[in-house]
């Protein structure tokens, strides 16, 4: 099977919402570092700076897919290590190796497989891979929605 043709029809949606999410974030993010803005202090390690938070969104993306693998019983394809964030070409390569491998595992799982069971994530809230799937697509979104609002916040 192509690797854009899947058996589920939702999951390709998904995996490719994912990819344009992420890549979004990433450019949301540079633009961020280039403004010199900072984040707001917190006690969330992931927010020390915004390496870390870079670090934590591009984590959680290879986390959500080594969780579906392993809920469907599906081999992980290869996956990246995480890169220096300080090096955007490396930054830039791991985007672009992550997402290949998200392309790789999904696409000849059937519909009745996303659905059902629930599973129990890793922070301990129950999700179908569906859900799971979703949320990939939405913490980028979220963080990206942070920071342009700390970008549109900055005094002129």
């Amino acid at each position: 099977m192509s690797s854009d043709v899947y058996a589920y029809r939702g999951a390709r949606a998904l995996v490719l919402l994912h990819e344009k999410e992420l890549r979004a974030f990433l450019a949301c993010w540079q633009h961020f570092v280039a403004s010199g803005c900072s984040l707001p202090e917190t006690e969330d390690p992931d927010y020390r700076d915004p390496h870390f938070l870079l670090t934590h969104v591009l984590g959680a993306a290879g986390s959500y897919l080594r969780w579906c693998c392993e809920k469907l019983g599906e081999a992980l394809p290869a996956m990246p290590t995480l890169p220096d964030t300080h090096r955007p070409e490396e930054v830039q390569h791991y985007v672009d190796q992550l997402l290949l491998a998200w392309r790789q595992p999904l696409h000849t799982i059937e519909e009745r497989h996303f659905d059902e069971p629930a599973h129990i994530s890793r922070w301990g809230v129950p999700y179908t891979i569906d859900a799971m799937l979703e949320h990939a697509v939405m913490h980028p979104i979220r963080h990206r929605f942070q920071l342009e609002e700390l970008l549109a916040a900055r005094p002129d």
